[in-house]
């Protein structure tokens, strides 16, 4: 065993996988560029948001929450992406994270209204 085996056998006790993987863009980018970033639209306040709202709602196990670089469709932002669903939301606000916990990680539905329509897809 190498000499992360004890602690990776630690880990695999500890923390269950997550059924949700929940990505939120936080790339800023200077005020006025062009393609805008998530990060001057309020992302990281949605990802606190989202970190305060597993905790509240006791889901550790279930969904696990991660920052991420730009994902592309940065005049939509803040961009959220829920795996292993696939789907990808648009202009997500604060407002809007208790009913993406609810609707979407407790319940299983996703939310049509922010989700990025196919159509948008190159």
């Amino acid at each position: 065993m190498g000499p992360v085996g004890p602690l990776n056998h630690l880990w695999r006790r500890t923390m269950p996988k997550p059924a949700y993987h929940i990505l939120v863009c936080t790339n800023q980018r200077p005020p006025g560029h062009p393609r805008g970033s998530c990060g001057e639209n309020g992302a990281m306040e949605v990802f606190e948001k989202i970190g305060m709202g597993i905790e509240q709602k006791n889901l550790f196990g279930k969904a696990m929450l991660t920052t991420t670089g730009c994902m592309g469709p940065c005049s939509m932002g803040p961009v959220v992406v829920v795996y292993p669903d696939g789907v990808w939301y648009r202009g997500v606000k604060p407002d809007d994270v208790d009913e993406i916990l609810e609707s979407h990680i407790i319940n299983g539905k996703k939310i049509e209204r922010l989700e990025i329509p196919d159509e948008m897809w190159g």
